[in-house]
């Protein structure tokens, strides 16, 4: 109705709320509206992960190994599980940004885990199917960007590395990963392309990978939107993808080819949550006194903060994107953290401790990534180390600090025993 009233030609989605609702993609159809994404009957079916993984088998897309369809009951869950072997995956089909998921490693774990995302996915969408699929360990997450017009051109637009996840949630992303090589860039964005015409789709979506231990790459679903990460792709690509996604829905041809797209530098983006660590990533939310915004050469940051706002416990914990773009990987990291250093907010918990301690590990700086990356390596723990060390540096400061102003006013005091009284006479 707001849109009729308004005269809206188009309309962009963004990401969350209606961005991936296909019943709101059909209804701008039906009221010839421009849908700034991909037809509703595409997003339906990358939405529907069942029949999306069976178009990707159709495709000679990979995918993780697991039950042949939906899964209505536990007992059957139960009989996969041991077929395909623990630990095993229950997903949501109507799950997304890594709600609706347990990894289970026996029978106990899978009915009470069957029975917790059912009730999730009920409560959100007010339905339930799961998949079973198995737990690959030791994985990285890896996404490629792809654009398709509806002139059937199709490109991908690189990948970026997501591994750094927590309760499944990206955290940190980067490209390009330090696990893909030239050669291996090519073959998967081959996938891609094949992907994106398996579904019939048009417009920016990224496709997402697990990478195993062994190397080989899994399809595990199609994001039919621009994801919150896309400006990383922007720094090393060069390309404006909102504007890229306007041209497409405008009708207009991809202006490029595949070969003519280069990846140019390495670009980090940390998201800025507000949320406590130390409870188990609980949201904090309340009012911001005072923030300081970091700026300053290959940093972009994303955010609705600024003095005197309100974090509101009724939306996503994401209060900012900081991005950082350096010729070199090692360049892209220090200023990342130098960034993360200048970025203050006040009054609510933030990331910005633990991304300091991620980003400073040397299993970070040498891509030693996995989606277990914070447990395998005790980052809550190196965290707590980090901010004991930190206090004590700043009371050492502090006191030399106090002992340097002591001694300087000493030195100002002059020993005078010169008698400078005014008076001509002195009684004694």
């Amino acid at each position: 109705e707001v849109m009729q009233a308004s005269g809206t030609d188009a309309v962009h989605p963004g990401y969350g709320f209606l961005s991936e609702n296909d019943d709101f993609a059909r209804l701008c159809e039906k009221n010839k509206i421009t849908f700034i994404g991909p037809t509703a009957d595409s997003m339906n079916l990358c939405g529907d992960k069942m029949k999306c993984k069976a178009a990707m088998l159709k495709a000679k897309v990979p995918t993780v190994p697991g039950s042949p369809g939906l899964v209505t009951d536990v007992d059957d869950a139960e009989k996969i599980a041991n077929e395909i072997g623990y630990p095993v995956m229950l997903k949501s089909v109507y799950g997304g940004g890594g709600r609706g998921i347990r990894i289970v490693t026996n029978d106990k774990e899978l009915r009470a885990g069957y029975e917790s995302v059912t009730a999730e996915s009920i409560l959100a969408v007010g339905k339930s199917a799961i998949l079973v699929e198995k737990f690959l360990e030791k994985t990285r997450h890896i996404e490629y960007q792809f654009a398709r017009d509806i002139h059937g051109n199709t490109v991908h637009i690189f990948e970026r590395e997501c591994s750094i996840q927590r309760r499944n949630q990206k955290l940190i992303e980067q490209t390009p990963s330090p696990t893909v090589d030239a050669e291996t860039r090519e073959r998967v964005g081959e996938l891609v392309r094949n992907a994106a015409i398996a579904v019939d789709y048009t417009n920016l979506g990224t496709a997402e990978f697990l990478r195993a231990d062994n190397g080989e790459f899994y399809f595990i679903e199609i994001n039919a939107r621009l994801q919150v990460e896309h400006p990383i792709t922007e720094f090393v690509s060069g390309l404006d993808l909102v504007k890229l996604q306007l041209d497409i829905a405008n009708g207009e041809p991809i202006p490029f080819k595949q070969s003519d797209l280069k990846m140019n530098g390495y670009a980090i983006e940390c998201r800025i949550n507000a949320e406590d660590t130390f409870l188990d990533f609980a949201p904090s939310t309340g009012p911001v006194p005072d923030v300081t915004i970091p700026v300053g050469p290959g940093v972009r940051c994303d955010t609705y903060l600024y003095p005197g706002c309100t974090v509101s416990p009724f939306y996503d914990s994401l209060m900012a994107k900081l991005v950082t773009w350096g010729q070199t990987f090692e360049e892209s990291r220090t200023r990342m953290l130098a960034a993360l250093n200048d970025f203050y907010i006040q009054g609510v918990e933030t990331s910005i401790p633990l991304y300091k301690t991620i980003l400073s590990s040397e299993e970070y700086k040498n891509g030693d990534l996995s989606t277990d990356f914070l447990k395998r390596y005790d980052m809550i723990e190196r965290l707590t180390k980090d901010l004991k060390k930190e206090k004590e540096e700043k009371s050492e400061a502090a006191l030399a600090a106090a002992i340097i102003h002591s001694e300087y006013f000493k030195s100002r005091v002059q020993n005078n025993t010169a008698n400078n009284s005014n008076w001509k006479y002195k009684l004694d």
